[in-house]
């Protein structure tokens, strides 16, 4: 009973000692799980164990944080890719543990039950934050540092994942004698990264960075990434409910006022651009974090051999409409190369002479020579944007359906040279996710605001070419892929990307069963806050755009959010159906 008594007590020493330890009197504290890297200016400490025998992997989570903040110096940010930024990270959170260790003794055995904790609760050896982890105990691994033996067998997926053997003992001897020199530390980060095929060249450390090629962009994806770990495990989220009652919450610094490295606004510069078209363009819509929302490509989501076999699954249930989607192309086909091409106008007085006409002048010689001029038609360089729903809802003959209209619609534009994007939307999690439980660590405050962890997928991109992309389609049929849906957001995204085209027309084309659904959103705000904010979204892109927008609901009637909808309700339909809107839409 006592030691319950002065758990609270406990947490305000651990921070003075954190303070102390890392000589920085500006440093704040909010209860949590704490960051990889910690938060600049800021400290996350887990409310304290009910149990003493816990005491020292609680408090080796807190010296993790102080020897960070009192070793690392915030340089200039190196432009890498995400797999490549969380390896270097991990590698700079090795360093400065290491140096705190050695500087004060009995911070190890704290350190070392933290780290042995923190490997028995990951689990999921293909996600990336497992992998980038194994940078962090490669190194500690040559220090004689204490390893459990699951911290072991995280070591070794990440040696098989990226072939490590001796032959890179040499770097890592390196890295060890330049432990204390963060600079030539950072160096041979990067010549390790680039031994690892992670990094092809050496970026020069006063390179500006590219909004687009940041790091945590997802067009710099490998094939291989796989999406980001929160680093919340089940055990700590027992834990959390546990105390929740003994949260002492710091609202000085908030998770949303990340520093400048955070995946947070690497993935926010992409996805949401300051304009009147931002998620939170409209004081009443708000998003609680960003912090682990993702963009990610379609090739992501799949191995090689599960996008053959959605491709194949997606191809039998096309194959009852080949003689439809013919008709539908060729039409289409005809309609489009006709309008892009130019004409001529014959029987004029000046021009270029018809040659096709001079026989009149040899039967006739008197006959006046005929002339022709060639005129292009009014046809504007076009590009189409698919936007398709990803929702539970739509599981089944829905999400079948929408596969099979993005397919003719991408591939019969594509053989018409109409560029076109085929984007997705979903979220990571079912009601909620680690957004939810942040939310929940920080004191569950009322109206939080959006609160799941997006997913917006990008199936195909305007310059991939449909040959290149159309095997990795199929993945939208993926078992597990289809969870909740936040519409506003994902049509803000998709018209950004629009708008950022160099094309004349821009037509905007939303696949949808109906409303947004977030229950862990709408749980927690009004009922209609997710609905609102589609309505304004879709108002501000019909009434200020210049894209054009149009709907095709899916077994449900969408005319409710947009002024331009169509419904099909049963893939019989469907061919008559969008040949009838793509000649009207092309006809204006």
């Amino acid at each position: 009973m006592g030691w319950n008594k002065n758990r609270d007590r406990l947490h305000e020493a651990v921070f003075s000692s954190v303070k102390a330890i890392s000589k920085n009197k500006e440093l704040t504290s909010s209860t949590g799980l704490s960051q990889r890297p910690p938060i600049e200016r800021n400290i996350f400490i887990p409310s304290a164990p009910r149990s003493s025998k816990d005491l020292n992997k609680w408090r080796g989570e807190s010296d993790y944080q102080a020897f960070w903040h009192l070793y690392h110096q915030k340089t200039k940010q190196i432009p890498l890719t995400l797999n490549a930024r969380m390896i270097f990270n991990e590698l700079e959170i090795s360093r400065v543990e290491l140096l705190g260790c050695s500087k004060y003794l009995g911070s190890k055995s704290n350190i070392s039950e933290y780290h042995n904790e923190k490997s028995l609760n990951m689990h999921d050896e293909k996600s990336l934050a497992y992998l980038a982890y194994g940078a962090n105990l490669w190194l500690k691994n040559a220090t004689n540092f204490d390893l459990s033996n699951e911290s072991m067998n995280i070591l070794q997926v990440f040696n098989k994942k990226f072939n490590i053997d001796h032959s890179l003992d040499s770097i890592r001897d390196k890295l060890i004698e330049n432990i204390e020199d963060q600079r030539e530390f950072e160096k041979l980060s990067i010549k390790f990264l680039q031994k690892l095929n992670l990094v092809k060249d050496a970026p020069h450390e006063d390179e500006s960075i590219d909004p687009d090629e940041a790091p945590g962009t997802n067009d710099q994806f490998d094939s291989e990434d796989i999406e980001i770990e929160s680093g919340l495990d089940d055990k700590n989220e027992n834990q959390m409910q546990d105390f929740k009652g003994d949260i002492d919450i710091d609202m000085q610094e908030s998770m949303d006022t990340i520093d400048d490295t955070s995946i947070e606004e690497e993935i926010e510069a992409v996805a949401y651009p300051s304009n009147q078209f931002s998620p939170n363009h409209k004081k009443d819509y708000s998003i609680y974090t960003k912090n682990f929302d993702e963009i990610i490509e379609a090739k992501d989501l799949v191995t090689s051999d599960e996008s053959i076999r959605l491709r194949n699954q997606l191809d039998n249930l096309i194959k009852p409409h080949l003689s439809t989607i013919g008709k539908l192309a060729n039409r289409l086909q005809r309609l489009l190369l006709a309008k892009q091409n130019t004409s001529w106008n014959y029987n004029l007085e000046e021009g270029i002479l018809d040659n096709a006409r001079l026989h009149r002048i040899i039967a006739n010689p008197g006959y006046p020579l005929s002339f022709k001029h060639e005129t292009e038609n009014n046809f504007k360089n076009t590009v189409v944007t698919l936007l398709i729903d990803n929702s539970g809802s739509m599981r089944g003959r829905s999400i079948s359906l929408a596969a099979i209209c993005a397919d003719i619609i991408g591939s019969t534009l594509e053989r018409c040279q109409v560029k076109t994007e085929i984007l997705g939307f979903t979220t990571k999690n079912w009601k909620g996710g680690d957004s939810k439980k942040l939310w929940m660590i920080n004191g569950s405050k009322s109206n939080p605001g959006r609160l799941n962890d997006i997913r917006h997928i990008i199936y195909k991109s305007a310059d991939n070419s449909w040959r290149r992309s159309r095997k990795f389609f199929g993945s939208m049929l993926r078992e597990g892929l289809l969870k909740e849906n936040v519409d506003g957001e994902a049509l803000a995204w998709s018209h950004e990307r629009l708008t950022k085209r160099p094309e004349e027309r821009k037509v905007l084309i939303v696949i949808s069963d109906g409303a947004p659904v977030d229950d862990s959103t709408l749980s927690a705000n009004k009922d209609d806050f997710l609905d609102n904010h589609l309505k304004e979204i879709i108002s501000k892109i019909e009434n200020d755009s210049p894209v054009e927008i149009q709907a095709i609901g899916i077994g449900h009637d969408v005319t409710k959010y947009y002024k331009n909808a169509i419904t099909i309700n049963r893939a019989e339909e469907l061919g008559g159906v969008l040949l009838e809107e793509l000649t009207k839409l092309f006809n204006n």
